[in-house]
């Protein structure tokens, strides 16, 4: 069995940094890319950032510039550099990664549970 877990997230002042980690577990072959959504209340669940096993980045327009996406392959972990928070980035992030299990040959789709990060005014 496989789970992601999240940490980091909490309540910060606009113009401040947090810094959220997830964690991959279990029986795993491998990860591909590994992702950080986020959704307000009332609003969909959005992709904020994207990194694939070889580095590659990329973001979304309105984190670009202020967040960065980095992973440990050697750890099955991977974390968000949140700076310069707005109110508007405020939501529950969730880490997503496709992950490869013993007796797979195809990535299935894992979340984690969920981290709340609100930015006040």
């Amino acid at each position: 069995q496989v789970q992601l877990v999240e940490s980091g997230g909490g309540l910060v002042q606009a113009g401040g940094s947090l810094r959220l980690s997830c964690a991959a577990s279990g029986s795993i072959i491998s990860i591909k890319s590994m992702d950080w959504y986020r959704q307000a209340p009332g609003k969909q669940r959005d992709l904020v950032a994207t990194i694939t096993s070889g580095g590659s980045t990329n973001y979304a327009d309105s984190v670009k510039g202020r967040f960065t996406i980095s992973r440990d392959n050697a750890k099955n972990t991977v974390n968000l550099q949140m700076n310069s928070l707005k109110p508007e980035d405020t939501a529950v992030y969730y880490c997503n990664a496709q992950i490869i299990v013993p007796g797979r040959s195809y990535a299935s789709n894992y979340w984690g549970q969920g981290t709340q990060v609100t930015v006040s005014s």
